[in-house]
């Protein structure tokens, strides 16, 4: 189940039309974005009476907006604009939270917010729990879902990781480990679907909803950012176990085999003691070595590996760090785009009133 969008009507204005009339600026604040829609009363009206018309039994809505006025108007009157404005708000509200959702799954509803279509959101959630199996991701919203899903598969990845090495016991630590692997392979899986789904787009099957070169490049560098994202926790994840396993193995080892380990030159009831070592599986690395040098040379490349994980470990910390970084540019472009369109709208009120006085002149 999709969350719902939080939904206010917090200010108003008024039309530079010839006949100027109240318009409620409604705000929609959804998981990727937030956008404001400016609708005027009579379209709330036309709402209540198709979602009267196309819910189940011809059943309105649990909130009926606030009745037409007609011995006064909001262009005239602040209190009666501003009472408006919050029964109106109530109404949208009422919808929006009624534990009954046939009204918000009206094609009604959904056309006066600008939301995608009901099917958008059953695909998405179907995708999501492998209920289409052997479809890729063909559309632009529930693409953006799916790799929001995917940022949070990693993020638990890394949690999980991250517990992992902070368990004191063996049971903790596999628990930790096979949970992070589910969440790799999970992430590996939904990757796969979002690049065919860019492949997709090439062949026209994301109908009109077609997407600017810029748009895919972003795209497509959101998928290279989560493949090495994931490629690194798994790098980490195997390394961590690699280290277990070899801190496990010294562990286990008793004192009498580490005593046959580190003095090659012990005896034993006046022989020379057996070294346990196995010519046949010797490598260059070992042949030339003693006892004390193989275990010197077990113990640098552990520290080698130690440094792996700590080179690994910087990677993903300087991936985050991007990420931060991304996020606010992100949140800069998006104040400043909302600039440029106020600017813009108070520019096009000026030319209405431009062209009504050239009009006059006329």
């Amino acid at each position: 189940m999709t969350s719902q969008p939080e939904i206010s009507i917090p200010s108003t204005s008024t039309s530079t039309s010839s006949k100027p009339y109240t318009i409620y600026n409604i705000t929609l604040r959804l998981p990727l974005r937030t956008f404001t829609l400016h609708k005027r009363y009579s379209e709330f009206t036309t709402l209540h009476t198709t979602l009267t018309s196309q819910s189940s039994g011809s059943q309105p809505p649990p909130v009926t907006p606030p009745p037409k006025s007609y011995f006064s108007s909001t262009i005239k009157s602040p209190a009666l604009t501003e009472s408006r404005r919050i029964a109106l708000e109530k109404y949208l509200q009422a919808i929006n939270t009624d534990a009954d959702d046939q009204w918000r799954n009206t094609s009604a509803w959904r056309s006066f917010l600008n939301l995608p279509s009901s099917n958008v959101s059953h695909r998405h959630h179907a995708a999501v729990n492998g209920a289409v199996s052997g479809q890729s991701i063909t559309d632009p919203v529930v693409w953006l879902d799916y790799h929001r899903d995917l940022k949070t598969a990693l993020h638990d990845a890394r949690l999980q990781i991250t517990k992992r090495d902070q368990a004191t016991s063996a049971q903790a630590q596999h628990e930790c480990s096979a949970a992070a692997k589910k969440h790799l392979v999970k992430a590996g899986t939904m990757i796969q679907s979002l690049e065919q789904g860019l492949k997709n787009l090439g062949n026209d099957s994301w109908g009109k909803e077609r997407l600017g070169d810029g748009e895919m490049r972003r795209r497509r560098d959101l998928v290279e950012s989560a493949k090495k994202e994931r490629e690194g926790l798994e790098n980490l994840l195997n390394a961590m176990a690699t280290k277990s396993s070899l801190d496990g193995a010294i562990a286990q080892a008793t004192a009498g085999d580490r005593e046959k380990l580190v003095n090659a030159q012990g005896h034993q009831n006046g022989k020379k003691a057996t070294t346990g070592r196995v010519l046949g599986k010797e490598t260059d690395r070992t042949r030339a070595l003693d006892n004390q040098g193989v275990l010197q040379l077990q113990q640098q490349l552990m520290r080698e590996q130690d440094e792996d994980v700590d080179v690994l470990a910087a990677a993903v910390a300087r991936q985050k760090q991007i990420g931060i970084e991304i996020q606010e540019e992100l949140a800069v472009q998006k104040d400043m785009l909302e600039l440029l369109d106020e600017d813009v709208d108070r520019v096009q009120g000026k030319i209405d009133v431009a062209r009504k006085r050239v009009g006059k002149i006329k």
